[in-house]
């Protein structure tokens, strides 16, 4: 602000333009002073320039400065907001979880109360079955007595007394029976109650598992264990030349293997590798993917994917190089395992084909058997993709896994190995799941893919 009363006070004393060529013409023929005068009139215009473009250039960054902070101050503003609306929220979660622990204690008082009623009308019936029994067994002998007297003839009187008698006695074990009847609806309403109560605290006690239930195999039948009609049985011989094994398969049916284990083998045109073989329906397969319990990073580089990582005997990828060395000697099943978070199994199997790296190994499939609707396209080549290697899609960076993509909202069995929680929606386009084009997400606890060779006459 001092800038400007300077500026007003040398603004006089630039002098016109027109002024100036009068003064020159005359102090051409003047005395050195007026020329000094007049080069200092020239520096102090070159100075109010000067100070006028730094007035400008002040102004401009006030402007700026006003602007800027009106940004800070609104997203203050919006940052103020989500911040009320999430403590809010906070608040509204926590009055809930306040609630529903008094509805759980006051069905836990309810429940007591019930179990000490039923308790006692348990012991009134018990008490009334008793009295029934000892009435019916006082009208047997009044019965008895009825009839020695009506054998010996009675008077009217005493007969009388004797009709009386027995229909206040039948009064009486009616009304008992009636009474018998109200307290066994009574302690069945209360069984109802009962039952009830045990539901609704079902409920509370497991409502972390929620989502968990929700995306289970429940209501599926149960997976039944076949040997796949693909997988055919060698008579005899062996499947190379020189020796090696080709696959798992080779080496069971050469007796190699015949535990589950880690064992050696060279397909044709490669170097030797260990795998894992998995021993069942009477032959091993080659275990191409497992996982158990997400110890292992699946989101890897395409690098990784494509020579394998892991721990053969816990979690573990083989590596396309390697899958694509035993598939390409032949015709192979692919299968795949799966289970969910409440134990149930479930499995698909598909013929398939691998391409080479030239095709970034894509893979094409055809659904074969199964205990689960099929959730990968089938008849498309998929090339595989990491997230590294993405082009033109987001889907690998979403889904934190590589895998053979064709959409982002499909399965993805490398993806991130979620564990059920008990508050908020799972984030599924994450997570390690089993999604059918028309079904539900299946969330997984353990995976499985292996591969069998459809006819072992090819390795001769």
């Amino acid at each position: 602000m001092k800038i400007i009363p300077v500026f007003l006070l040398l603004v006089p004393l630039a002098v016109p333009a027109g002024a100036d060529k009068d003064f020159y013409s005359v102090g051409s023929a003047g005395s050195p002073e007026t020329k000094s005068r007049f080069a200092m009139l020239d520096d102090v215009r070159i100075l109010a320039n000067g100070l006028l473009q730094l007035g400008h250039g002040l102004k401009d960054f006030v402007h700026k400065t006003k602007g800027q902070m009106n940004d800070i101050f609104q997203k203050l503003y919006i940052f103020d907001k989500s911040f009320y609306e999430l403590s809010l929220q906070t608040s509204e979660i926590k009055e809930e979880e306040e609630q529903l622990r008094q509805t759980t204690a006051r069905l836990q008082l309810n429940n007591e109360e019930i179990k000490n009623l039923s308790q006692e009308m348990n012991l009134k019936i018990e008490d009334l079955i008793q009295n029934k029994i000892q009435l019916q067994e006082q009208v047997w002998g009044l019965e008895d007595k009825v009839t020695k007297l009506a054998i010996i003839q009675p008077s009217v009187q005493e007969t009388k007394e004797i009709s009386s008698l027995k229909a206040f006695v039948e009064q009486q074990d009616s009304d008992i029976k009636q009474l018998l009847k109200i307290v066994e609806e009574q302690h069945m309403q209360l069984d109802r109650q009962h039952n009830q109560i045990m539901e609704l605290e079902d409920k509370l006690n497991h409502i972390e598992v929620q989502e968990l239930l929700e995306n289970s195999f429940t209501g599926e039948e149960q997976e039944a264990e076949p040997i796949p009609s693909a997988v055919h049985r060698p008579t005899a011989g062996t499947y190379r030349t020189d020796g090696a094994a080709a696959d798992c398969t080779a080496l069971y049916h050469t007796g190699t293997v015949q535990d589950s284990g880690v064992y050696t083998i060279q397909p044709n045109g490669s170097e030797a590798f260990n795998v894992y073989c998995e021993t069942k329906f009477g032959t091993s397969w080659t275990v191409i993917q497992r996982r158990v319990d997400g110890s292992l990073d699946f989101n890897q580089t395409w690098d990784a994917y494509t020579n394998g990582f892991g721990d053969l005997n816990e979690e573990f990828w083989l590596g396309l190089k390697k899958i694509y060395s035993i598939t390409k000697q032949g015709s192979y099943l692919l299968r795949i395992e799966l289970q969910d978070w409440r134990g149930n199994r479930r499995h698909i199997e598909y013929s398939f084909s691998l391409g080479g790296p030239s095709s970034n190994f894509s893979l094409q499939l055809s659904r074969m058997a199964g205990s689960i609707p099929n959730a990968l396209p089938e008849h498309t080549e998929l090339p595989f993709s990491t997230r590294d290697t993405a082009r033109g899609s987001s889907c690998p960076e979403n889904q934190l896994g590589g895998w053979w993509h064709s959409e982002c909202e499909e399965t993805n069995l490398n993806g991130k190995y979620v564990t059920p929680r008990s508050r908020g929606r799972l984030d599924r386009g994450k997570g390690l799941y089993w999604k059918p084009k028309k079904g539900r997400y299946y969330l997984l606890k353990s995976t499985k893919i292996m591969i069998h060779p459809t006819d072992l006459k090819s390795f001769d």
